[in-house]
């Protein structure tokens, strides 16, 4: 199994069908930011984030965050985009990826986490956004990098990365395989 799997996601909600009605999910979306060489733009969140799993130091996830109350997805994404990598997209970019992590303490105060994916194609850039070093030092980034598909996929070190098999859905999307409904990741 590679991570992927078939859901009951639709497009007009963002939680699939089998999560129980009573858990608290902290809603976010995320963006897969694909440059013109095909290096995607990953942030470093560092222990103690929540998404660090006790025994690892760094997950290597997509820039973006939660959901604030009342705001929309895209809303929110075209904030988190700006305030972490600079970024500002017009456009409204398509839906890729939907995983749901329904797991106590992965994230603080809630039962797990519901992220919504979608995917930025851009020229590369110098990712500096309007959050201060401190401001994101709070967030427990601790940096960003553009990485190539094959360096994520032959990686070996002691690093983590969100989805853990991101390279798969990654190549997919790298080969021009847009999906027409959001592809489930699991953990």
């Amino acid at each position: 199994m590679t991570g992927l799997r078939p859901g009951r996601w639709r497009p007009d909600h963002l939680q699939m069908n089998e999560t129980p009605a009573t858990a608290r999910l902290r809603r976010a979306v995320r963006a897969v930011i694909l440059a013109d060489d095909d290096r995607v733009l990953l942030c470093r969140f560092s222990f103690p984030h929540p998404a660090v799993p006790t025994g690892a130091t760094v997950v290597w996830a997509a820039p973006g965050g939660g959901i604030e109350p009342g705001e929309l997805p895209l809303a929110a994404l075209r904030r988190e985009l700006h305030e972490e990598t600079g970024l500002v997209i017009d456009a409204d970019p398509p839906h890729v990826w939907h995983q749901e992590v329904a797991a106590p303490g992965h994230a603080d105060g809630y039962d797990g986490v519901v992220n919504d994916y979608f995917l930025v194609r851009t020229t590369r850039f110098d990712p500096r956004g309007a959050l201060s070093d401190d401001d994101l030092a709070a967030e427990h980034i601790s940096g960003m990098r553009w990485w190539r598909h094959g360096d994520i996929a032959q990686y070996s070190g002691t690093d983590l990365f969100s989805p853990r098999d991101i390279a798969t859905p990654l190549a997919a999307l790298i080969a021009g395989d847009i999906p027409g409904t959001p592809v489930m990741l699991g953990l």
